[in-house]
């Protein structure tokens, strides 16, 4: 199992099958969680990246006054950590919590960092693919801010949703939320969304069932979105 998920992650997508048996997995170490479990919290050092191999982590940010904002869920393939190890404390600005029962595969950041912890070519090449995942993963918080610099729900949520169909290329799509989550990512009370999706289906804009939409012609809204992964 290990090994057919190591594949589907862009991290290690690129990696003949014989160096990722060779280097990579005798270097991981399998976590399981249960649900609900606290993998990182605000403060944390993080000298380790890992795989999630199965279950949901929510990366979110709990404020004061007890709200909080979910500002991404990760699946299996996913990869958890990575935008910490390169930093210079290394330690979290973000909570990272299980939604459900995980299962991780979890590495020493020095096997990206450190040259010597693996053939300079295949480090090197592992470099430029988290190169590339952060900064897609940068991109992706350009667009929520975007989407959250919206005042009404209804633009929030056509705003969103226009992105998730020009990432994917067609008008039916599956989002990566629940309802739940897709509430906390968008800054809103999750009634005050169910109520506004179903305005939106009664008036033509889009069609949904749970986390399938259709957006249909009327509900399309301009975005910049340029396909960041």
């Amino acid at each position: 199992m290990e090994e057919s998920i190591l594949k589907q992650c862009r991290l290690f997508q690129n990696l003949p099958e014989e160096a990722l048996r060779r280097d990579i997995l005798p270097q991981g170490k399998l976590r399981e969680y249960p649900r609900q479990a606290m993998l990182i919290a605000p403060g944390d050092q993080v000298d380790w990246f890992a795989v999630i191999l199965r279950g949901r982590v929510q990366i979110s940010q709990i404020f004061s006054d007890g709200t909080s904002s979910l500002m991404d869920a990760l699946g299996p393939a996913y990869v958890l950590g990575a935008d910490l190890i390169g930093t210079r404390s290394r330690r979290s600005p973000y909570y990272a919590s299980t939604a459900c029962a995980v299962q991780l595969l979890r590495f020493p950041g020095e096997l990206l960092l450190e040259p010597g912890s693996l053939p300079e070519e295949e480090r090197l090449a592992l470099c430029r693919r988290l190169l590339a995942m952060l900064s897609d993963d940068n991109l992706r918080k350009h667009y929520r801010l975007a989407i959250l610099s919206q005042r009404g729900l209804r633009d929030r949520i056509l705003i969103y949703l226009t992105m998730q169909a020009e990432r994917r290329g067609t008008d039916c799509f599956r989002i990566p939320f629940s309802r739940e989550e897709l509430a906390a990512f968008l800054c809103v009370n999750r009634s005050a969304l169910s109520h506004e999706l179903s305005r939106m289906e009664a008036e033509g804009l889009i069609r949904f069932r749970k986390n399938e939409f259709t957006l249909l012609t009327a509900g399309r809204r301009r975005s910049t979105w340029s396909g960041a992964e």
